[in-house]
């Protein structure tokens, strides 16, 4: 399931950049150079896809406290990236369209299909670079690479969808609230990073553990029970976490998680410039 959201949510941001470049290139009757569109996006994901078969396997082969110690810091620097993700999505989502169209404007007056092509595969190849550190601080220390491999492909395949249908200029898909709802999400998966880069840090050595555990649950453990197993990939369950990791967690979701819901509550028109690329 986190693999399913964290690819879900980056593929959305994806096409609706792709989106927004084919509807813009349409409506401008410029359809010949859609081909250079297609061109960066996938040469982004290729390069991507590299990049998260390198990370994969360097990291997958360290063990003992390097594995640990490496795993604590990527969990760390994934929910930054969520975090910064979210909010600058929020706060980009009113002028993307005008900016994009802008470089567009820029690339075709100078002739450059090369800058065309360049401008979808630097916006892609963000959102895939992203997508490969997640996936890796979801996947390293687990043993469900499987399923986790499966979350990804569903989560792509939903967010292909959702670009076809932005791009035909259908409503069906309220952007707003689809940001609004995955960014909940978002958020509470980052504070699960942010226990879980914790508690690895802790198993080094390198944060006092303090008091160990504050409560036990007997139920719903991740090693006997599948729901056990989809909160702790989700949301970062423990039955027996430490006080630490507790503070952490809440010290990470209650300030980003007002603040997000506040800008999203406060500002609702933030996303509705996202539907207008594909209306032509």
């Amino acid at each position: 399931m986190a693999a399913f959201l964290v690819m879900l949510r980056e593929g959305v941001e994806a096409a609706l950049i792709v989106a927004i470049l084919l509807a813009y290139l349409d409506r401008m009757r410029r359809t010949s150079e859609r081909r250079w569109v297609w061109a960066g996006t996938l040469s982004a994901v290729a390069v991507s896809l590299a990049v998260g078969m390198i990370l994969w396997v360097t990291i997958g082969g360290l063990e003992g406290t390097a594995e640990k110690l490496t795993e604590g810091l990527i969990a760390f620097v994934a929910a930054g990236l969520l975090t910064w993700m979210i909010f600058w999505m929020g706060k980009q989502a009113r002028t993307i369209r005008r900016a994009l169209e802008a470089q567009v404007d820029t690339a075709l007056a100078a002739g450059g299909t090369v800058a065309l092509a360049t401008i979808a595969f630097v916006a892609v190849l963000r959102e895939g670079l992203e997508s490969s550190l997640f996936l890796i601080s979801t996947t390293v220390g687990d043993t469900g690479g499987e399923s986790q491999l499966v979350g990804a492909l569903l989560g792509i395949s939903g967010a292909v969808a959702i670009g076809y249908l932005m791009y035909k200029g259908s409503h069906l898909v309220d952007l707003r609230k689809f940001f609004r709802v995955t960014g909940i999400l978002i958020i509470l998966f980052a504070a699960g990073l942010v226990s879980k880069g914790v508690n690895e840090l802790q198993e080094v050595g390198l944060i006092p553990v303090l008091v160990d555990p504050v409560w036990t649950v007997g139920v719903l453990d991740p090693d006997t029970s599948l729901t056990g197993q989809f909160l702790k990939s989700l949301f970062g369950w423990r039955p027996s976490p430490s006080l630490l990791t507790v503070l952490s967690y809440l010290g990470y979701l209650v300030p980003v998680g007002r603040r997000f819901l506040g800008m999203t509550a406060a500002v609702p028109a933030d996303t509705r410039s996202l539907t207008e690329p594909a209306a032509s």
